[in-house]
């Protein structure tokens, strides 16, 4: 923070200048403006090459791919707040992205299937989407990546490989690891960059539950679960 403030003092007096000789139609520079927290280092403290604790992001990407040091930063916590970098962190999200190109290939064979996905398949992408589509107009990234994580599992129990289904899982995936995404995306035989593909709408009706979990007690003390229909 303290090297964008003059930066944002130095762009409003230019601004403000420019507004009085008429060039420019506000009075200030910016609408909204978010402020990001330092990525700390291992120690918890701030990054300096005198402490040591520099991390160079090269180093990074020469061993796991840009996409995963892109996530991790963005996986760290809320992007206002401070984070301290933890390595042991990386392969964790390295491994997520491992697993989502598992849904496309096994070794060289092709999974992908045509057809009409599932209740559970179309329940797990409608939800990643509406999660999503909201953590992205809050700046919310940390959990966006929690929901990326929860739906790719979800459809690796489901053994999900339905083109549709991962059409629209690597559409939303773009922003935040547009290199793995565009090359599965011309994967699925799509000629133009899928930086250009329509972002899915979710659909209300697939993320209704169809049942409800009661846990049942005597005396206080829960005994077991039921599963009982929603409307019931």
């Amino acid at each position: 923070m303290e090297h964008t403030t003059l930066h944002l003092l130095y762009s409003r007096f230019w601004h403000k200048f420019l507004y009085d000789i008429g060039v420019v139609p506000t009075k200030e520079p910016y609408a909204k403006r978010t402020s990001h927290g330092m990525i700390l280092g291992e120690n918890g403290e701030k990054m300096s090459k005198s402490r040591g604790n520099v991390i160079n992001p090269d180093d990074v990407v020469n061993e796991y791919g840009a996409d995963t040091l892109r996530l991790y930063e963005m996986f760290l916590g809320p992007l206002e707040q401070s984070k301290p970098w933890d390595t042991n962190g990386i392969d964790g999200v390295n491994r997520f992205l491992k697993k989502l190109w598992g849904l496309f290939y096994k070794g060289d064979q092709w999974l992908v299937t045509e057809g009409t996905p599932t209740k559970e398949e179309q329940k797990s992408i409608n939800t990643l989407i509406k999660k999503v589509s909201a953590d992205i107009e809050a700046f919310s990234f940390n959990t966006s990546l929690a929901a990326f994580m929860i739906c790719v599992n979800e459809l690796t129990q489901l053994k999900c490989h339905n083109r549709e289904v991962l059409s629209k899982l690597l559409v939303v995936l773009t922003p935040f690891a547009p290199h793995i995404a565009e090359e599965l995306w011309h994967a699925l035989g799509n000629e133009t960059t899928v930086c250009d593909a329509q972002w899915p709408d979710y659909d209300e009706s697939c993320l209704k539950e169809d049942s409800v979990t009661y846990a049942v007690s005597f005396n206080g003390k829960a005994r077991f679960n039921i599963e009982v229909p929603a409307d019931m």
